[in-house]
């Protein structure tokens, strides 16, 4: 990712690499607990009702417990049966959020906090970029975690 601005001495231009060409789209899964990331996932390209179905089998379910709660926006892939089906048969419940509300989504702010230490490192492969969202993913702390939750209204959150 590239950085959005910067800093450069003043009456001088500030001159910046940017890669041209086809642009590639990774797309970053996680799920954010009161006191951590897990479940992290990297997909090449955009997500559809497969990729998120796999994540969902192979990454998520294995870290769910009874009466967890799965907090999901309302994303067409999000609302297949078979996701459904899979994240209650682990006792957890599921809840989705009301159309356009990404301030009630926590992970959001997580997500935007990663985005904003990608465009600061400039990974420039995609190699590069899975091993740094690998290592940043377990930078985030539980105090943060749990401010995330209090900050999209989940105020009973406790650490």
């Amino acid at each position: 990712m590239a950085p959005l601005r910067g800093w450069g001495p003043r009456g001088k231009r500030l001159r910046g690499f940017a890669p041209h060409g086809r642009w590639r789209t990774l797309t970053f899964l996680g799920a954010l607990r009161c006191d951590k990331l897990t479940a992290p996932c990297v997909f090449d390209g955009p997500i559809n009702g497969e990729c998120f179905h796999a994540y969902v089998r192979q990454q998520l379910i294995p870290t769910l417990k009874p009466g967890d709660i799965v907090i999901l926006d309302n994303l067409g892939s999000h609302k297949a049966k078979a996701i459904r089906d899979a994240i209650r048969a682990v006792g957890a419940r599921l809840w989705f959020l009301p159309k356009y509300s990404p301030d009630l989504n926590p992970i959001e702010q997580a997500f935007a906090k990663i985005k904003h230490w990608m465009r600061q490192a400039q990974k420039r492969t995609i190699e590069e970029t899975w091993r740094h969202l690998g290592l940043l993913a377990d930078t985030i702390k539980p105090e943060e975690c749990a401010n995330y939750f209090s900050n999209a209204g989940y105020a009973s959150v406790k650490t």
